[in-house]
């Protein structure tokens, strides 16, 4: 696998084959040229904020400032695909409208901004200056050395020359030691730019980039792609519903009626009875159909929202249920289809396995939360993962960011504990 920063490369053999020390030295060198920009820039920044700052009382000087070090972490981010292949993304909020006054109050209140701007003066008056120190021992000062026979040979005269401006060589032998030496020493100096880029480009994403930023982030799309998914999901419940109640129960409809007519029309003997078994089946599959599409997506739910779709549930159970379930509107529909179905699992798990004589469904909507209690008075002893359907239901709540908590000892009673985050989002129903 490809090396992804320059601390990876430096753990591998062939480092010094690698492009690697060649992209260090081009992000050293950038860094002293942007530096002195930088410098240069801010300078000029701060002198016509100064100049303007005569007229309206300093507020352009500390704007101007403010804003100078944006393009100055616009183009350390840039420049650090140098030596980290890692994406540095752009920290800055949206404005929430066009134009340059929304644009330039989003900046002035970020603390991105200050931040960059920390960042630019530091650039600005430290890095920079350490970085061309870093260049100047790991790569000139080895260099100059390795070039020491060619300097003497062509400026010296072949009799004498000098070594970094302090060292007099006045024979052959020693030229092309201190050239051995060099070349040593420009070995070191890979490793030892290495180790000043890849510092120079952690402190950058630091400042800049910070990676818990990028991590914060993508789980902010995460979670935003999660709701879509579980939206999109709903909305093909929904889809399929539609279809079967519309398409398949009408034909359903027409045939058992069929089957009827023919079966009154039919004399007695095998051909009636046939007709009669045929009827019959008939109204079962129409039956099993109305409930499946009762339980992808209930029309009670769709129309009248949980609070109605909760009283049906509980209507239908086996198992006698009271409903104090208060609800000033609709919620979202990913939250109704997941609390209803997690109220009608748990009805139909304390008709299976409680042996309850009756049961309960409570809550309601409080301080930006659904919360919902089923309970009932039956043996208890209920058991995530022992196939009675908790953990598919502890799943579904989790994707909303729900919590679900089950409270079941031996003998009983249980009770199941539900929330969702949510608002309501029509007070009107």
């Amino acid at each position: 696998m490809r090396p992804r920063n320059v601390w990876q490369a430096m753990t591998r053999p062939g480092f010094l084959l690698s492009p690697w020390p060649w992209r260090s030295v081009a992000y050293l060198l950038t860094g002293v040229l942007t530096g002195v920009v930088a410098l240069v820039g801010i300078a000029c920044t701060a002198l016509v904020g100064g100049v303007l700052a005569l007229v309206l009382v300093g507020i352009p000087l500390l704007v101007l400032v403010a804003l100078a070090g944006i393009p100055v972490a616009w183009g350390e981010r840039y420049r650090l695909r140098l030596i980290d292949r890692d994406p540095a993304a752009d920290q800055h909020r949206m404005p929430a409208a066009k134009g340059l006054w929304p644009w330039l109050t989003t900046r002035l209140r970020e603390q991105t901004t200050w931040r960059e701007l920390g960042y630019a003066l530091l650039f600005a008056g430290l890095l920079w200056p350490v970085d061309a120190v870093a260049l100047t021992v790991g790569l000139l000062v080895p260099s100059s050395m390795i070039a020491t026979p060619l300097v003497m040979a062509t400026v010296g005269d072949g009799r004498e020359t000098k070594v970094l401006k302090v060292w007099m060589v006045t024979d052959w032998p020693t030229a092309f030691g201190v050239a051995v030496l060099g070349l040593l020493l420009l070995v070191l100096g890979g490793y030892l730019l290495g180790v000043a880029a890849g510092a120079r480009a952690e402190l950058t994403r630091l400042l800049v980039a910070p990676r818990e930023s990028d991590l914060g982030a993508r789980v902010v799309e995460l979670t935003r792609s999660r709701f879509r998914l579980v939206d999109a999901f709903e909305a093909e419940r929904r889809r399929i519903e539609r279809d079967l109640h519309d398409g398949a129960q009408q034909r359903l409809v027409a045939l058992s009626m069929t089957l009827g007519l023919a079966r009154l029309d039919a004399p007695p003997g095998p051909l009636a009875d046939q007709l009669a078994k045929a009827h019959e089946e008939a109204g079962r599959a129409l039956a099993e159909l109305r409930e499946l599409i009762h339980g992808i997506h209930p029309k009670v739910l769709a129309d009248y929202g949980l609070q109605a779709a909760v009283a049906d549930a509980a209507d239908r159970s086996a198992v006698p249920v009271d409903v104090d379930l208060e609800l000033s509107g609709r919620l979202p529909q990913a939250v109704e289809a997941a609390a209803y179905f997690v109220v009608c699992e748990a009805l139909a798990n304390i008709a299976r396995h409680s042996g309850a004589k009756s049961a309960e469904v409570t809550g309601g909507h409080r301080d930006g939360r659904l919360l919902l209690q089923v309970s009932d008075d039956g043996r208890g002893g209920a058991v995530a993962g022992a196939g009675s359907g908790l953990t598919g239901l502890a799943d579904r709540v989790s994707v909303l960011d729900g919590r679900l908590r089950l409270s079941s000892p031996p003998g009983g009673p249980t009770l199941l504990c539900v929330e969702f985050p949510c608002e309501v989002t029509d007070r009107s129903a």
